[in-house]
Protein backbone atom coordinates (compact mmCIF):
# COMPACT_ATOMS: atom_id res chain seq x y z
CA UNK A 1 0.00 0.00 0.00
CA UNK A 2 1.38 3.13 -1.46
CA UNK A 3 2.04 6.13 0.75
CA UNK A 4 -0.03 9.77 0.28
CA UNK A 5 3.17 11.23 -0.35
CA UNK A 6 4.32 8.80 -3.60
CA UNK A 7 0.75 9.04 -4.86
CA UNK A 8 0.76 13.08 -4.71
CA UNK A 9 4.77 12.73 -6.52
CA UNK A 10 3.59 10.49 -9.02
CA UNK A 11 0.22 12.39 -10.13
CA UNK A 12 2.51 15.79 -10.18
CA UNK A 13 4.83 14.15 -13.03
CA UNK A 14 2.13 12.64 -14.87
CA UNK A 15 0.72 16.24 -14.70
CA UNK A 16 4.15 17.87 -15.47
CA UNK A 17 4.29 15.29 -18.95
CA UNK A 18 1.16 16.35 -20.54
CA UNK A 19 1.83 19.54 -19.99
CA UNK A 20 4.96 19.20 -22.32
CA UNK A 21 3.29 16.85 -24.51
CA UNK A 22 0.30 19.79 -25.29
CA UNK A 23 3.33 22.64 -25.30
CA UNK A 24 5.01 20.03 -28.03
CA UNK A 25 2.00 19.62 -30.35
CA UNK A 26 1.27 23.56 -30.22
CA UNK A 27 5.19 24.03 -31.63
CA UNK A 28 4.44 21.51 -34.15
CA UNK A 29 1.04 22.57 -35.39
CA UNK A 30 2.58 26.23 -35.81
CA UNK A 31 5.52 25.22 -38.51
CA UNK A 32 4.37 25.66 -42.13
CA UNK A 33 5.55 23.97 -45.39
CA UNK A 34 7.13 26.37 -47.25
CA UNK A 35 8.44 25.95 -50.92
CA UNK A 36 12.05 26.69 -51.71
CA UNK A 37 13.09 27.28 -55.70
CA UNK A 38 15.55 25.10 -57.36
CA UNK A 39 18.78 27.13 -58.02
CA UNK A 40 18.77 28.21 -61.99
CA UNK A 41 20.04 25.53 -64.51
CA UNK A 42 23.47 26.81 -65.74
CA UNK A 43 24.19 27.04 -69.04
CA UNK A 44 27.34 28.32 -70.77
CA UNK A 45 27.32 31.58 -72.94
CA UNK A 46 29.45 33.55 -74.91
CA UNK A 47 29.63 36.82 -77.11
CA UNK A 48 29.26 36.58 -80.91
CA UNK A 49 32.60 36.55 -82.79
CA UNK A 50 33.32 39.68 -84.80
CA UNK A 51 35.79 39.85 -87.41
CA UNK A 52 36.67 40.44 -91.07
CA UNK A 53 35.06 38.44 -93.90
CA UNK A 54 34.53 37.90 -97.40
CA UNK A 55 31.25 37.34 -99.14
CA UNK A 56 31.27 34.62 -101.88
CA UNK A 57 29.41 33.59 -104.65
CA UNK A 58 28.83 29.81 -105.28
CA UNK A 59 28.76 27.93 -108.63
CA UNK A 60 28.74 24.77 -110.57
CA UNK A 61 30.68 23.97 -113.26
CA UNK A 62 32.20 21.92 -115.49
CA UNK A 63 35.56 21.71 -116.76
CA UNK A 64 36.66 21.96 -120.38
CA UNK A 65 39.99 21.76 -122.32
CA UNK A 66 41.99 24.87 -122.88
CA UNK A 67 42.78 23.68 -126.55
CA UNK A 68 41.40 20.11 -127.98
CA UNK A 69 42.13 19.36 -132.20
CA UNK A 70 40.94 16.14 -134.04
CA UNK A 71 43.39 15.04 -136.30
CA UNK A 72 41.90 13.80 -139.65
CA UNK A 73 43.46 12.31 -142.97
CA UNK A 74 44.18 15.49 -145.00
CA UNK A 75 44.68 13.12 -148.09
CA UNK A 76 43.69 9.53 -149.65
CA UNK A 77 45.66 6.56 -148.81
CA UNK A 78 46.30 3.16 -146.62
CA UNK A 79 47.17 3.77 -142.76
CA UNK A 80 51.01 2.81 -142.81
CA UNK A 81 52.22 3.44 -139.54
CA UNK A 82 51.68 5.25 -135.80
CA UNK A 83 54.50 6.57 -133.97
CA UNK A 84 52.95 7.45 -130.87
CA UNK A 85 51.10 5.41 -127.29
CA UNK A 86 47.69 6.29 -126.51
CA UNK A 87 47.18 8.28 -123.77
CA UNK A 88 50.48 9.71 -123.99
CA UNK A 89 52.16 13.37 -123.63
CA UNK A 90 53.00 14.70 -127.19
CA UNK A 91 55.10 17.35 -127.92
CA UNK A 92 53.94 20.07 -130.61
CA UNK A 93 55.49 18.41 -134.12
CA UNK A 94 55.71 14.96 -133.13
CA UNK A 95 55.34 12.49 -135.60
CA UNK A 96 51.81 10.66 -135.24
CA UNK A 97 50.81 8.95 -138.33
CA UNK A 98 52.06 7.87 -141.59
CA UNK A 99 49.87 7.61 -144.32
CA UNK A 100 51.78 5.71 -147.65
CA UNK A 101 53.44 8.51 -149.25
CA UNK A 102 54.69 6.70 -152.52
CA UNK A 103 52.01 7.67 -155.05
CA UNK A 104 52.67 11.37 -153.50
CA UNK A 105 56.14 11.05 -154.57
CA UNK A 106 55.81 10.14 -157.95
CA UNK A 107 53.17 13.15 -158.14
CA UNK A 108 55.75 14.98 -156.37
CA UNK A 109 58.34 13.96 -159.01
CA UNK A 110 56.15 14.17 -162.36
CA UNK A 111 55.17 18.06 -161.24
CA UNK A 112 58.74 19.07 -160.55
CA UNK A 113 59.52 17.47 -164.51
CA UNK A 114 56.77 19.15 -165.54
CA UNK A 115 58.14 22.60 -164.22
CA UNK A 116 62.08 21.87 -165.85
CA UNK A 117 60.02 21.46 -168.79
CA UNK A 118 58.22 24.68 -168.28
CA UNK A 119 61.27 26.62 -167.40
CA UNK A 120 63.30 25.36 -170.11
CA UNK A 121 60.35 26.76 -173.26
CA UNK A 122 60.82 30.10 -170.75
CA UNK A 123 64.52 30.19 -171.28
CA UNK A 124 64.23 29.30 -174.77
CA UNK A 125 61.28 31.94 -175.95
CA UNK A 126 63.11 34.34 -173.72
CA UNK A 127 66.63 34.22 -175.75
CA UNK A 128 64.43 34.09 -179.38
CA UNK A 129 62.16 37.21 -178.36
CA UNK A 130 65.76 39.32 -177.08
CA UNK A 131 67.49 38.00 -180.42
CA UNK A 132 64.45 39.35 -182.59
CA UNK A 133 64.69 42.47 -180.42
CA UNK A 134 67.64 43.17 -181.09
CA UNK A 135 67.65 42.51 -184.85
CA UNK A 136 64.55 44.68 -185.21
CA UNK A 137 66.45 47.64 -183.52
CA UNK A 138 68.87 47.21 -185.88
CA UNK A 139 66.37 47.05 -188.45
CA UNK A 140 67.79 43.53 -189.16
CA UNK A 141 64.47 41.81 -188.57
CA UNK A 142 61.04 41.85 -188.92
CA UNK A 143 58.62 43.02 -185.85
CA UNK A 144 56.35 40.12 -186.66
CA UNK A 145 59.18 37.92 -185.05
CA UNK A 146 59.31 40.07 -181.82
CA UNK A 147 55.52 40.09 -181.55
CA UNK A 148 55.50 36.21 -182.05
CA UNK A 149 58.53 35.94 -179.06
CA UNK A 150 57.07 38.13 -176.91
CA UNK A 151 53.74 35.85 -176.93
CA UNK A 152 55.86 32.59 -176.66
CA UNK A 153 57.88 34.36 -174.33
CA UNK A 154 54.46 35.27 -171.51
CA UNK A 155 52.89 31.70 -172.35
CA UNK A 156 56.04 29.76 -171.04
CA UNK A 157 56.14 32.41 -168.06
CA UNK A 158 52.35 31.22 -166.94
CA UNK A 159 53.25 27.48 -167.89
CA UNK A 160 56.12 27.82 -165.30
CA UNK A 161 53.61 29.53 -162.91
CA UNK A 162 51.37 26.86 -163.80
CA UNK A 163 54.27 23.86 -162.77
CA UNK A 164 55.38 26.02 -159.71
CA UNK A 165 51.80 25.50 -158.12
CA UNK A 166 51.95 21.99 -159.03
CA UNK A 167 54.77 21.25 -157.35
CA UNK A 168 53.51 23.22 -154.75
CA UNK A 169 50.67 21.22 -153.90
CA UNK A 170 52.11 17.68 -154.81
CA UNK A 171 54.66 18.83 -151.80
CA UNK A 172 51.97 19.79 -149.68
CA UNK A 173 49.71 16.26 -150.61
CA UNK A 174 53.12 14.49 -149.57
CA UNK A 175 54.10 16.31 -146.16
CA UNK A 176 49.89 15.60 -145.63
CA UNK A 177 51.34 11.91 -145.47
CA UNK A 178 53.05 12.46 -142.42
CA UNK A 179 50.22 13.72 -139.47
CA UNK A 180 52.12 15.24 -136.87
CA UNK A 181 50.69 16.92 -133.55
CA UNK A 182 49.43 20.62 -133.52
CA UNK A 183 49.62 21.06 -129.97
CA UNK A 184 51.37 20.08 -126.58
CA UNK A 185 49.12 17.98 -124.93
CA UNK A 186 48.13 14.53 -124.45
CA UNK A 187 46.97 12.57 -126.89
CA UNK A 188 43.80 10.27 -127.23
CA UNK A 189 43.59 6.68 -128.47
CA UNK A 190 43.79 5.70 -132.54
CA UNK A 191 40.32 5.75 -134.40
CA UNK A 192 41.73 4.00 -137.14
CA UNK A 193 43.63 1.18 -137.24
CA UNK A 194 46.78 0.42 -139.39
CA UNK A 195 46.30 -0.97 -142.93
CA UNK A 196 43.22 0.94 -143.46
CA UNK A 197 41.86 3.61 -146.20
CA UNK A 198 41.52 6.54 -144.56
CA UNK A 199 40.65 10.14 -146.22
CA UNK A 200 38.77 8.96 -149.20
CA UNK A 201 35.55 9.84 -149.09
CA UNK A 202 36.04 12.70 -146.27
CA UNK A 203 38.57 13.93 -143.77
CA UNK A 204 39.00 10.53 -141.65
CA UNK A 205 39.00 11.06 -138.03
CA UNK A 206 42.50 9.56 -136.56
CA UNK A 207 42.97 10.58 -132.98
CA UNK A 208 42.37 13.93 -130.84
CA UNK A 209 45.20 15.77 -128.92
CA UNK A 210 44.16 17.87 -126.04
CA UNK A 211 46.33 20.47 -123.97
CA UNK A 212 45.06 20.05 -120.23
CA UNK A 213 47.00 22.99 -118.90
CA UNK A 214 45.95 25.31 -118.43
CA UNK A 215 42.18 24.10 -117.71
CA UNK A 216 39.15 26.45 -118.68
CA UNK A 217 35.46 25.84 -116.25
CA UNK A 218 32.02 27.10 -117.56
CA UNK A 219 29.29 28.08 -115.04
CA UNK A 220 26.49 30.36 -115.07
CA UNK A 221 25.77 33.37 -113.53
CA UNK A 222 22.43 34.63 -112.71
CA UNK A 223 20.70 37.91 -112.97
CA UNK A 224 21.16 39.02 -109.24
CA UNK A 225 24.48 37.93 -108.66
CA UNK A 226 25.92 39.78 -112.37
CA UNK A 227 24.45 42.80 -110.83
CA UNK A 228 26.74 42.13 -107.59
CA UNK A 229 29.82 41.11 -110.12
CA UNK A 230 29.57 43.96 -112.22
CA UNK A 231 29.46 46.56 -109.10
CA UNK A 232 32.47 44.83 -107.23
CA UNK A 233 34.05 44.93 -111.61
CA UNK A 234 33.40 48.65 -111.45
CA UNK A 235 35.02 49.29 -107.87
CA UNK A 236 38.26 47.72 -108.87
CA UNK A 237 37.93 49.25 -112.30
CA UNK A 238 38.09 52.63 -109.83
CA UNK A 239 40.47 51.45 -107.22
CA UNK A 240 43.11 51.77 -110.24
CA UNK A 241 42.20 55.29 -110.53
CA UNK A 242 40.19 55.22 -114.11
CA UNK A 243 36.66 55.87 -114.69
CA UNK A 244 34.63 52.43 -115.81
CA UNK A 245 32.16 54.71 -117.68
CA UNK A 246 35.20 56.15 -120.49
CA UNK A 247 37.70 53.39 -120.14
CA UNK A 248 37.43 50.87 -122.73
CA UNK A 249 38.67 47.39 -122.68
CA UNK A 250 39.99 47.63 -119.05
CA UNK A 251 38.91 44.43 -116.78
CA UNK A 252 39.22 43.69 -113.10
CA UNK A 253 41.49 40.63 -112.16
CA UNK A 254 38.23 38.82 -110.24
CA UNK A 255 39.91 35.53 -108.54
CA UNK A 256 38.21 32.05 -108.59
CA UNK A 257 38.42 29.34 -106.21
CA UNK A 258 37.79 25.53 -107.35
CA UNK A 259 36.62 22.38 -105.24
CA UNK A 260 36.34 19.06 -106.75
CA UNK A 261 34.01 16.32 -105.54
CA UNK A 262 36.77 14.66 -103.34
CA UNK A 263 37.91 17.62 -102.34
CA UNK A 264 37.45 19.81 -99.24
CA UNK A 265 36.94 23.51 -99.52
CA UNK A 266 38.51 25.25 -102.10
CA UNK A 267 42.05 24.45 -102.70
CA UNK A 268 42.58 25.54 -106.85
CA UNK A 269 42.17 29.21 -107.13
CA UNK A 270 42.27 30.86 -110.76
CA UNK A 271 41.04 34.14 -112.58
CA UNK A 272 38.02 35.19 -114.34
CA UNK A 273 38.79 34.62 -118.08
CA UNK A 274 35.64 35.72 -120.29
CA UNK A 275 31.88 36.41 -119.74
CA UNK A 276 29.15 36.10 -122.91
CA UNK A 277 27.74 38.97 -124.19
CA UNK A 278 24.41 38.99 -123.32
CA UNK A 279 22.13 37.33 -121.04
CA UNK A 280 20.33 34.37 -121.73
CA UNK A 281 16.65 34.77 -122.15
CA UNK A 282 15.52 31.56 -121.84
CA UNK A 283 17.23 30.83 -118.55
CA UNK A 284 18.17 34.36 -117.08
CA UNK A 285 21.51 33.53 -116.93
CA UNK A 286 25.34 34.37 -118.21
CA UNK A 287 27.74 32.18 -119.37
CA UNK A 288 31.13 32.80 -117.75
CA UNK A 289 34.24 31.01 -117.98
CA UNK A 290 37.67 30.49 -115.55
CA UNK A 291 41.23 29.79 -115.83
CA UNK A 292 42.98 27.99 -113.28
CA UNK A 293 46.44 26.25 -113.34
CA UNK A 294 46.55 22.28 -114.27
CA UNK A 295 50.46 21.82 -114.52
CA UNK A 296 52.19 17.84 -114.35
CA UNK A 297 52.04 14.92 -116.43
CA UNK A 298 49.20 13.61 -113.94
CA UNK A 299 46.93 17.22 -113.62
CA UNK A 300 44.65 16.89 -111.15
CA UNK A 301 41.97 18.44 -113.52
CA UNK A 302 41.09 17.00 -116.52
CA UNK A 303 37.66 18.08 -119.39
CA UNK A 304 34.10 17.07 -118.54
CA UNK A 305 34.69 17.25 -114.27
CA UNK A 306 32.05 18.61 -112.35
CA UNK A 307 32.99 21.08 -110.23
CA UNK A 308 32.07 23.53 -107.38
CA UNK A 309 33.07 27.32 -107.56
CA UNK A 310 33.19 30.53 -105.31
CA UNK A 311 33.78 34.21 -106.19
CA UNK A 312 35.19 36.96 -103.74
CA UNK A 313 32.63 40.05 -104.48
CA UNK A 314 32.49 42.01 -100.97
CA UNK A 315 34.77 42.36 -97.54
CA UNK A 316 32.85 43.29 -94.64
CA UNK A 317 34.82 44.23 -91.19
CA UNK A 318 32.44 43.32 -88.29
CA UNK A 319 30.63 40.08 -88.96
CA UNK A 320 28.92 38.32 -86.49
CA UNK A 321 29.21 34.76 -86.39
CA UNK A 322 28.25 32.40 -83.57
CA UNK A 323 28.81 28.28 -83.22
CA UNK A 324 26.27 26.20 -85.08
CA UNK A 325 24.90 24.55 -82.28
CA UNK A 326 23.63 27.31 -80.72
CA UNK A 327 21.20 27.62 -83.79
CA UNK A 328 17.47 26.49 -82.95
CA UNK A 329 14.72 26.07 -85.40
CA UNK A 330 10.76 25.95 -85.46
CA UNK A 331 7.83 26.75 -86.99
CA UNK A 332 9.16 30.62 -87.05
CA UNK A 333 12.42 30.03 -88.61
CA UNK A 334 15.86 29.76 -87.15
CA UNK A 335 16.40 31.66 -83.62
CA UNK A 336 19.15 32.20 -80.67
CA UNK A 337 19.01 31.93 -77.06
CA UNK A 338 20.28 34.70 -75.34
CA UNK A 339 20.90 35.78 -71.61
CA UNK A 340 20.22 39.50 -70.77
CA UNK A 341 21.59 41.50 -68.21
CA UNK A 342 19.34 40.36 -65.28
CA UNK A 343 20.48 36.39 -66.23
CA UNK A 344 17.01 36.16 -68.11
CA UNK A 345 16.87 33.86 -71.54
CA UNK A 346 15.34 35.41 -74.37
CA UNK A 347 14.50 34.45 -77.87
CA UNK A 348 15.76 36.05 -80.80
CA UNK A 349 14.98 35.06 -84.47
CA UNK A 350 18.22 35.24 -86.74
CA UNK A 351 18.57 35.24 -90.58
CA UNK A 352 21.74 32.91 -91.39
CA UNK A 353 24.60 33.44 -93.51
CA UNK A 354 27.63 31.16 -94.90
CA UNK A 355 29.80 28.84 -92.64
CA UNK A 356 32.79 30.62 -91.53
CA UNK A 357 35.71 28.07 -89.97
CA UNK A 358 32.65 26.19 -88.67
CA UNK A 359 30.70 29.09 -87.59
CA UNK A 360 27.81 30.35 -89.08
CA UNK A 361 27.09 34.36 -90.35
CA UNK A 362 24.78 35.92 -88.60
CA UNK A 363 23.11 38.78 -90.79
CA UNK A 364 19.99 39.57 -88.42
CA UNK A 365 18.31 39.75 -85.64
CA UNK A 366 21.71 39.73 -83.65
CA UNK A 367 23.63 42.43 -81.48
CA UNK A 368 27.73 41.91 -80.80
CA UNK A 369 26.95 42.39 -76.85
CA UNK A 370 24.31 39.77 -76.89
CA UNK A 371 25.10 36.75 -74.89
CA UNK A 372 24.63 33.42 -76.42
CA UNK A 373 23.96 30.43 -75.35
CA UNK A 374 26.11 27.98 -76.65
CA UNK A 375 25.81 25.06 -73.99
CA UNK A 376 22.92 24.00 -72.31
CA UNK A 377 20.02 24.63 -74.71
CA UNK A 378 17.96 21.99 -73.28
CA UNK A 379 18.10 23.43 -70.38
CA UNK A 380 17.14 27.14 -71.05
CA UNK A 381 13.75 28.77 -71.54
CA UNK A 382 12.73 31.90 -72.42
CA UNK A 383 11.84 33.96 -70.09
CA UNK A 384 13.35 31.65 -67.00
CA UNK A 385 16.26 32.56 -65.18
CA UNK A 386 19.50 31.02 -65.80
CA UNK A 387 23.02 30.33 -64.25
CA UNK A 388 25.20 31.80 -66.79
CA UNK A 389 28.87 30.73 -67.14
CA UNK A 390 31.33 32.57 -69.75
CA UNK A 391 33.10 31.34 -72.50
CA UNK A 392 34.67 32.40 -75.43
CA UNK A 393 33.27 31.97 -79.73
CA UNK A 394 37.13 31.75 -80.57
CA UNK A 395 37.16 28.62 -78.58
CA UNK A 396 34.73 26.80 -80.83
CA UNK A 397 35.51 27.33 -84.28
CA UNK A 398 36.27 24.62 -86.64
CA UNK A 399 40.42 25.24 -86.49
CA UNK A 400 40.47 25.58 -82.49
CA UNK A 401 38.61 22.55 -82.16
CA UNK A 402 41.02 20.91 -84.66
CA UNK A 403 44.15 22.11 -82.35
CA UNK A 404 42.82 21.47 -79.17
CA UNK A 405 41.53 17.56 -80.32
CA UNK A 406 45.48 17.52 -81.74
CA UNK A 407 46.72 18.86 -78.34
CA UNK A 408 44.59 15.79 -76.70
CA UNK A 409 45.98 13.54 -78.79
CA UNK A 410 49.49 14.04 -78.43
CA UNK A 411 49.12 14.42 -74.44
CA UNK A 412 47.90 10.83 -74.56
CA UNK A 413 50.43 9.89 -76.30
CA UNK A 414 53.29 9.38 -73.39
CA UNK A 415 50.49 7.99 -71.50
CA UNK A 416 50.24 5.29 -73.58
CA UNK A 417 54.28 5.50 -74.01
CA UNK A 418 54.64 4.97 -70.27
CA UNK A 419 51.92 2.14 -69.80
CA UNK A 420 54.13 0.15 -72.47
CA UNK A 421 57.20 1.26 -70.60
CA UNK A 422 55.81 -0.16 -67.66
CA UNK A 423 54.69 -3.59 -69.37
CA UNK A 424 58.11 -4.31 -70.88
CA UNK A 425 60.09 -3.86 -67.30
CA UNK A 426 59.11 -7.21 -66.08
CA UNK A 427 60.39 -8.75 -69.24
CA UNK A 428 63.63 -6.90 -69.24
CA UNK A 429 64.09 -7.84 -64.89
CA UNK A 430 63.26 -11.53 -65.87
CA UNK A 431 65.73 -11.42 -68.95
CA UNK A 432 68.33 -10.27 -66.47
CA UNK A 433 68.15 -12.53 -64.29
CA UNK A 434 68.44 -15.02 -66.93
Amino acid sequence: MKSPAGVSYLKKFFQSVAILLIVWLFAACDQRNEYAEPPPPKVTVAKPLQQAIIDYLEFTGTTHAFEEVELRARVAGFLQSMEFTPGNLVEKGDLLFVIDPREYESELNAAEAELGSAEATLKRAQTEFDRAQKLFKQKAGAETDVVKWRGERDVARAAVLRAKAKVEKAGLDLSYTKVTAPLSGRVSRNLVDLGNLVGESEPTLLTTVTRYDPMYVYFNLNERDLLKVMAMNRNEIEKKGLDPTKETGVKAEISLFLGLANEEGYPHEGKLDFAESSVDAGTGTLQLRGVFSNPGSSPVLIPGLFTRLRMPVEKRENALLVTERAIGSDQSGRYLLTVNSENVVEKKPIRMGRLEDGLRVIEEGLQPDDRVVVNGLQRARPGAKVDPEQTDMKLLTASARKIAAEAGQDKAKPAAASSEADDSQPDQEAEKKE
